[in-house]
């Protein structure tokens, strides 16, 4: 567990939108690094966004403003899946 954590951080899950993230996290590109095989070694930190109160991430993959939410997923009829793990007993977005 990481204890730098702010303890009023807190990400919600949107239905069919983004991840609302708040309580101040700060947020970098992580690059996975592979060997000549493709498989993955490490991470490579890539660039840094400032930390701010709240923030919207796309979970789409559509958006024009990565990784940032700019409501493209209204337009394209994004649906997320029910559960992250299937069989978890994650409950739906609400």
């Amino acid at each position: 567990m990481n204890t730098n954590q702010a303890p009023d951080a807190n990400i919600q899950v949107t239905k069919d939108g983004p991840y609302l993230v708040s309580g101040g996290l700060p947020l970098s590109e992580q690059h996975i690094v592979t060997n000549a095989e493709g498989e993955s070694l490490d991470y490579r930190e890539g660039k840094k966004f400032p930390a701010q109160p709240q923030y919207a991430l796309c979970r789409c993959g559509h958006s024009g403003h990565k990784p940032f939410c700019d409501g493209t997923h209204s337009r394209t009829g994004f649906q997320a899946a029910e559960a992250a793990i299937p069989g978890s007993g994650d409950k739906p977005a609400t």
